[in-house]
């Protein structure tokens, strides 16, 4: 009998003023698997644990099947966990591993059969008979899915229970999940930090960022209408280019965004979505591009709704069915919180008894003399945080603004393109795939579905 979960308002306090969870409400039917996703600290290993009754809840109310369970010991919750480092008993052979919980619900009960009929399932029969040191990872995982499987639990919890295998083991291990979890219909929650398994496996995907909810949708819709800009960024590989921008809107005239150095034109009649825009004459925006919206090509190629842009070649990542060039359009970078920060430049090392750059900064510095839009490595452009109080203003367009040393946007080509490093190219931006963040991130284009359309 699997079971449906609801948290409401639930908050978890370590000492007086760290909150590790804050307000956390979640409604998850029976038999749904879940994804809880956020980077390393957010918290969604903590909301897992007090679901378990491995940690107490310090404000809010948990229900398993609408009754409230805050103090239900967790023995009595029917649900089993599968734990990152596998937890499995050295000294005891798979077979016992996986037939353990059952000895202690039932003493007395032979439960070979069942311990037998979850090593088929799992394909690890012919090692039932061994030690856990004596498996590989997948088969030890196996080993530790077979023991929360033998105990037909209401639902299961994992707890990143593919983060110690390696790249290859873990999209076979993620594969088997994803059918083993369908076959039993067993509500499933799943812990990870990894995008590629909240994407692939979840019904639903729910996003953490320092311990507070941020969206929680399907897959599908966590890529396409991401909330706030920290889920941009954190949903979809590459990440999304996010720009700092502003909308310059006249009174006559074309309505555009100013990228810095560039402006996107907005096409006229203007969509429901663009007028939205308007409101935001002269506030700092981010402006946040798929790198499947922009694609290299020149101006006499473009479709309707693609506008023009122009980018200088940084480099190439060659993936084998693609490829992603990295582009200097002469915008500023937005950098988001949580997922990283402006990175200081380390001062050189020099040896004793010489003072000026070193030979290698000099080659450098030469090389990048000689590429167009490029300055040395030892000047760097600003970088806006999200949160800057008090950040350039970028609605002063200015073409002789010094040029920005990093690519500011990854673009999806074939494989078979060439480019030569340097090289100024032209670029066309899908504008129906464009996202616009206002400057508390929250998504203003495409517009929040709840929010009243403005009538032409």
């Amino acid at each position: 009998m699997t079971r449906a979960i609801s948290l409401h308002s639930v908050s978890k306090v370590y000492g007086r003023t760290t909150r590790a969870v804050d307000r956390f409400s979640l409604d998850i039917d029976p038999g749904e698997f879940v994804v809880l996703l956020g980077p390393s600290g957010c918290g969604k290993s903590t909301v897992l644990r007090m679901i378990a009754g491995l940690e107490d809840i310090t404000e809010g109310e948990l229900l398993l099947d609408g009754e409230r369970a805050n103090l239900l010991p967790p023995r009595d919750r029917e649900m089993a966990m599968v734990f990152q480092n596998f937890a499995l008993y050295p000294n005891m052979t798979n077979r016992d591993n996986i037939g353990f919980p059952l000895s202690l619900q039932s003493p007395r009960q032979d439960s070979s059969a069942r311990v037998e009929a979850t090593a088929r399932m799992l394909g690890i029969e012919h090692v039932l008979d061994r030690y856990p040191s004596q498996l590989s990872g997948g088969e030890r995982q196996r080993v530790a899915m077979g023991r929360a499987i033998s105990r037909r639990p209401s639902a299961f919890l994992m707890d990143e229970p593919l983060s110690n295998l390696d790249s290859k083991l873990r999209n076979h291990v993620r594969a088997e999940i994803a059918q083993l979890t369908a076959e039993l219909g067993v509500t499933t929650i799943y812990v990870t930090h990894d995008q590629a398994e909240a994407m692939s496996l979840g019904d639903r995907v729910a996003v953490m960022r320092g311990g507070v909810l941020q969206q929680v949708s399907s897959p599908r819709d966590t890529y396409a209408l991401p909330r706030n800009v920290f889920v941009a960024a954190f949903i979809g590989t590459p990440r999304i280019n996010l720009l700092q921008a502003v909308v310059y809107a006249p009174l006559e005239g074309r309505m555009s965004i100013d990228l810095g150095r560039q402006r996107l034109p907005l096409p006229e009649p203007l969509s429901p979505d663009h007028q939205l825009l308007r409101i935001q004459q002269g506030r700092k925006i981010i402006v946040g591009l798929r790198s499947e919206a922009a694609r290299i090509a020149p101006p006499s190629q473009a479709r309707p709704g693609e506008v023009a842009l122009s980018g200088i070649v940084e480099h190439m990542e060659y993936q084998g069915h693609e490829a992603l060039v990295h582009l200097n359009t002469g915008s500023q970078p937005a950098v988001v919180p949580d997922l990283e920060s402006p990175r200081l430049r380390a001062a050189p090392r020099r040896r004793r008894g010489r003072s000026g750059p070193g030979v290698l900064e000099r080659l450098r510095d030469r090389a990048a003399a000689h590429v167009p839009g490029r300055v040395p490595a030892n000047v760097s452009g600003p970088v806006v945080a999200l949160d800057d109080p008090e950040p350039e203003n970028p609605a002063t367009y200015t073409p002789d603004r010094p040029a920005i040393t990093s690519s500011d946007l990854v673009v999806r080509t074939g494989p078979d393109m060439r480019l030569r490093t340097g090289a100024q190219v032209p670029l066309l931006v899908d504008l129906a795939h464009l996202y616009v963040f206002d400057d508390y991130g929250q998504r203003i284009c495409p517009a929040p579905m709840d929010m009243p359309g403005i009538d032409t």
